[in-house]
């Protein structure tokens, strides 16, 4: 796929993190983007910074997703590219001893199920409502491409440390479904690929280092190389190689200097 000015794209969790690495790739390249977001203030600043359009969406919301996409659209017209960094979810071991009661405890079912809903269940919901729109436009190039796919999901998915039951499970679902939803769409020249990113320097990675300096360096240490946590750029880069080359389809790709996670 040619990465141009007459292209358009959606990037959820557009307003910090990842997904605003990502926006930002892809504007400097030239793409109008809108940034989807639940935070408000952040995502108008940051839409306006980079030329594109801000759409408050609740990725937990079917009604505010559609509405969503259809505010890029008139805005933009048919995103040909998606990048799906918002998430949901919680935490918690499966048995646990609670201190204050004297006795074990289970992660509640409804924890578990909202990380469902908000990893999983939303990647669906973001996926198939760009591929329903992308199905009905002109294919872009030669071989028939009218667009890509781009999931998020986590190292965590493959070795997912104690109390990542729900976050870990649902991010090896999102994995699960790439290849059964390359195939579904690969008639309609969509293709769809996940990054598996490791530890990275977003703002919950940087809140734990305003906490505690030493912990956060420790994750930084843990990884073979380079002995950092992964730049958002840099998983912006392989998000605009995902988009320009066509042959990249059905994938899920690791992003994470090597590391292996630990049971803790």
């Amino acid at each position: 796929m040619k990465i141009d000015t007459t292209l358009a794209a959606v990037v959820t969790g557009g307003a910090s993190g990842l997904g605003r690495a990502s926006a930002q790739a892809l504007a400097d390249a030239g793409v109008k983007v809108a940034v989807f977001d639940i935070s408000e203030e952040a995502g108008e600043a940051f839409a306006a910074e980079i030329g594109g359009v801000f759409c408050k969406v609740n990725i937990l919301d079917e009604e505010s997703v559609e509405a969503g996409f259809a505010k890029a659209r008139a805005a933009h017209g048919q995103e040909r590219i998606v990048v799906h960094c918002a998430v949901v979810a919680g935490g918690g071991k499966t048995v646990s001893f609670d201190k204050a009661t004297g006795a074990y405890k289970r992660a509640p079912t409804e924890q578990i199920a909202r990380s469902a809903e908000g990893i999983f269940t939303a990647s669906y919901r973001i996926a198939s409502i760009a591929a329903l729109g992308m199905a009905n436009a002109d294919p872009l190039n030669e071989d028939g491409e009218r667009g890509s796919i781009i999931l998020t999901s986590s190292a965590a998915s493959q070795d997912g440390q104690i109390g990542q039951v729900a976050y870990g499970g649902g991010k090896g679902a999102v994995n699960a479904m790439v290849l059964p939803m390359a195939r579904d769409l690969m008639d309609l020249g969509i293709r769809v690929n996940a990054i598996l990113p490791g530890t990275f320097a977003t703002p919950p990675m940087l809140r734990v280092k305003e906490m505690n300096e030493a912990v956060y360096e420790g994750l930084g240490k843990a990884v073979p190389f380079p002995k950092r946590l992964g730049h958002p750029e840099e998983f912006a880069s392989l998000v605009m190689e995902l988009a320009r080359n066509t042959y990249f389809n059905g994938q899920c790709i690791r992003l994470d200097g090597g590391i292996r996670m630990p049971p803790k």
